[in-house]
């Protein structure tokens, strides 16, 4: 298990006011509208969700990172575990002409609104069960969803994981290593169930038998 870094070039590009984001609405409410993961989560206004999420390209160079890394090529077949609108996938299909491709999400909105190009092959389920034969890809991913199960659920997904994975895996959660880190995590999340510190992560996929990479996004 190795910890890696594909997502924080990414994550710092936005700036966050951690404080504005409690006080300037009633964060309550505003997460519980999150967790309904519709319209308002990925299209409606910043305190719901995304404030819009619509494709631009930027997820271009985790994908080139990924197939550098893993040695993708035609033929393989990668799946994205809380795939949303599925850019990351396309920028696969970009990357590597023949890879073949599969997403899902919890999301129903999320998937009927994904790129165009990449929607046939999404589903909107759960990812606790994966409808999926054991070793079925070459690369499973899964990028900021799991922080989002509740401790109960994410043995299973962990689980599910591995199973239908055959040879490289990938996760990325929110975590924190300090308490200003944990403090900036609870203002800004909308989504999050389970907030773990690194240490406990790696307990939960040492319990879970997974084998795979591992990355970690921090609120600084």
């Amino acid at each position: 298990m190795t910890q890696l870094d594909f997502i924080s070039k990414l994550h710092t590009r936005t700036e966050r006011d951690y404080v504005q984001r409690v006080v300037e609405h009633d964060k309550a409410k505003c997460a519980a509208v999150a967790k309904e993961w519709g319209a308002d989560y990925w299209d409606g206004e910043r305190q719901f969700g995304y404030g819009g999420m619509h494709y631009d390209g930027r997820w271009r160079p985790v994908a080139d990172e990924m197939v550098a890394h893993y040695g993708l090529k035609a033929g393989d077949r990668i799946l994205d575990i809380g795939c949303g609108k599925g850019f990351l996938l396309y920028e696969f299909t970009q990357a590597i002409p023949g890879i073949v491709v599969a997403g899902l999400d919890i999301s129903k909105y999320g998937i009927e609104n994904a790129k165009e190009e990449i929607r046939p092959f999404l589903k909107a389920e759960n990812c606790t069960n994966l409808p999926f034969e054991d070793g079925s890809f070459d690369f499973v991913y899964s990028i900021n969803t799991f922080h989002n199960l509740y401790n109960f659920e994410l043995m299973s997904a962990l689980e599910e994981m591995q199973r239908v994975g055959r040879t490289d895996r990938y996760i990325c959660v929110e975590s924190y290593r300090n308490e200003a880190e944990k403090a900036n995590l609870l203002y800004w999340q909308l989504t999050c169930e389970t907030f773990y510190t690194p240490d406990e992560w790696q307990w939960f996929y040492d319990l879970a038998k997974y084998r795979g990479d591992i990355d970690f996004i921090y609120f600084e």
